[in-house]
């Protein structure tokens, strides 16, 4: 997997986040270069496993659509003498 990576203006509104939920939950206030270091420590560190949830999700839903798509088109088999 390659390094998981954010443009500067998704990394500055997930920088944002994290300082907002600093001061509202934790009622702690983190300077930004505190909340860039835990930003990058998530993404090292548990960044995979969200990246390999979303692979499984998106395999899920392709391996159901694949499904779909085999029963439409045994749906448009036309009857014959010869058995499968």
């Amino acid at each position: 997997m390659a390094e998981i990576k954010f443009t500067d203006n998704e990394k500055a509104v997930i920088v944002a986040k994290v300082r907002q939920y600093f001061e509202n939950e934790l009622d702690q206030e983190i300077g930004q270069f505190d909340a860039e270091f835990l930003l990058d420590f998530f993404s090292e560190q548990i960044g995979a496993f969200f990246y390999n949830r979303g692979l499984y999700d998106a395999q899920a839903i392709l391996s159901s659509k694949l499904d779909d798509i085999a029963d439409s088109i045994l749906e448009l088999e036309r009857a014959t003498d010869l058995q499968r």
